[in-house]
């Protein structure tokens, strides 16, 4: 009987292949620090964009009217500044998980990342479509909300191909979309807590449970 009790060193190989199995199938190289960086550039696009607003409001009640040629500048103001805080994001993102990753001796383009990069396309791509046509009829009480489900549901489609925990990231941001609906006033203060606070907050967290140690 007692021969067949596992010994520390089979135990030991067992986390091994647990790991490497775990390396194959998901993608685990995503840094925390990612999370900070693209929530610092969300509360910057934030504060930006809450300026923006502030301008467009101010000449309109100084004037007491505005024109169709001052609302289409605002939108494409607002649709550049979202698109720069895209690419901020998503380039300092990709550098730090590029930089685990790269401790880490492993690949940052595999079948997982791309298997990671597919499930969280394609509910960012029909998302983006939907508030395009938002836009396009300027429904613009329900595009934060929109961004924040959508953007959650992404993430929890593709948490099981990387870390597990982006799954409750998710969660909250399709939770705060949800309550958004209900004060569509706040929009612009939901996303900066969705994209801003969250991020930040997540990312501390997931850096002090799988970062901090190494």
């Amino acid at each position: 009987m007692e021969e067949n009790k596992p010994t520390a060193h089979s135990l030991e190989e067992l986390k091994d292949i647990r790991r490497i199995m775990e390396r194959s199938s998901r993608f685990v190289s995503l840094s925390g620090l990612s999370g900070v960086a693209a929530g610092i550039c969300a509360l910057g696009g934030a504060y930006i964009a809450d300026q923006i607003f502030r301008n467009y409001y101010g000449e309109y009640n100084s004037r007491g009217f505005t024109t169709g040629d001052d609302f289409s500048r605002l939108k494409i103001k607002l649709i550049l500044l979202a698109a720069g805080v895209f690419v901020l994001a998503f380039s300092s993102a990709f550098y730090l998980t590029w930089r685990k990753a790269k401790k880490q001796g492993l690949p940052v383009w595999d079948p997982a990342s791309r298997r990671l990069a597919w499930n969280m396309l394609m509910p960012l791509v029909a998302g983006g479509a939907f508030i395009l046509g938002m836009l396009r009829y300027d429904i613009w009480i329900f595009v934060a909300p929109a961004c924040l489900v959508f953007y959650g549901l992404a993430l929890v489609n593709a948490s099981k191909y990387t870390l597990s925990d982006i799954r409750y990231l998710g969660y909250c941001e399709i939770i705060l979309g949800t309550v958004n609906m209900l004060y569509t006033g706040l929009g612009l203060w939901f996303w900066g807590i969705g994209f801003g606070l969250l991020h930040i907050i997540y990312g501390i967290i997931m850096w002090n449970k799988y970062e901090r140690g190494n």
